[in-house]
């Protein structure tokens, strides 16, 4: 078998027409180019240049020199993409996330950080913290970004900030009108409906009323017109009531277990790629920031 060495060097012969000038652009020394072109020449058994001269070649010469720019130019950019890859400007990464990071952390972040790498194809997951773990834990996607305990069994976690949950009303509700924090006894009488990013908290509080809701919808924008409609009031984290339609407000709570902890997290076990392991890196801080510019609390 002939190496990728020895077609290179025969290459550079053939484009340059003698042996003094391909060895000066291979670094090697005439010699060491006149064997390698001996050897391959005895491997074949035929010779690849009509004379010593190394200016024209065979038939078999010219075979074999067509053949081995295809093998060389696609060992090339084989390598270039090897390359490209292992040093994260290029691949493929695939993102869960839930709606609130999704809209408000990633576009300004992934437009920069795709911009640097113009091979690099992303493949974004919007859904919620329990569908994030299971995509996690599948290898359906590569990381997630969720409000989810940092010690989960089997998942890698960088925590990136914490929110606390407000309750979403109509803004002209009696609820909305109140400048204080509330308290669970001033939603007495108010209708929960529930989601997937207030369903676990931990509070005993929360949880009674929670028991008693006959109404739970998992999609965002299909959850904001239950509320929008009066069909009663919510809980979401702090970043997802940002941008908040005006005939909708959030209001703060007293109860502090009323918190959600967002982070990056993956699979113990499988070393993430190289563009994820610079995604981890570059997002988390420029997440981090951004969590505290809009007051929350970022490690």
């Amino acid at each position: 078998m002939l190496r990728l060495e020895a077609l290179r060097t025969f290459v550079e012969v053939a484009d340059h027409g003698n042996i003094k000038d391909a060895s000066e652009r291979l670094y090697r020394t005439p010699s060491a180019v006149s064997m390698t072109l001996k050897q391959i020449e005895d491997r074949l058994g035929c010779p690849l240049f009509e004379t010593d001269r190394k200016s024209t070649l065979t038939e078999m010469g010219r075979f074999l020199y067509d053949q081995s720019v295809i093998v060389l130019r696609d060992f090339d950019r084989a390598m270039e993409r090897i390359e490209a890859q292992s040093k994260a400007r290029s691949g493929k990464l695939r993102i869960a996330s839930v709606p609130s990071v999704a809209t408000m952390l990633l576009p300004e972040f992934l437009q920069a950080f795709a911009a640097n790498r113009p091979d690099l194809d992303i493949d974004l997951v919007d859904t919620d913290s329990t569908d994030v773990r299971h995509l996690v834990e599948t290898g359906e996607v590569d990381l997630g970004i969720a409000g989810l305990p940092g010690d989960l069994p089997g998942l890698a976690s960088e925590t990136i900030f914490r929110d606390p949950f407000k309750l979403v009303c109509r803004s002209d509700s009696a609820l909305a009108q109140r400048t204080d924090d509330l308290d669970w006894s001033d939603l007495d009488g108010t209708t929960m409906i529930l989601n997937e990013a207030s369903r676990n908290l931990p509070s005993a509080e929360f949880q009674k009323r929670a028991g008693l809701a006959r109404l739970s919808v998992r999609n965002v924008a299909s959850l904001m017109a239950m509320v929008q409609a009066g069909m009663g009031v919510t809980l979401l984290p702090s970043l997802a009531t940002v941008n908040l339609p005006a005939a909708l407000s959030a209001r703060p709570l007293r109860d502090p277990a009323c918190m959600r902890t967002v982070g990056l997290h993956w699979r113990l076990g499988r070393t993430p790629s190289p563009v994820a392991l610079r995604f981890i890196a570059e997002f988390t801080a420029s997440a981090r920031e951004k969590a505290r510019s809009l007051g929350l609390d970022a490690d």
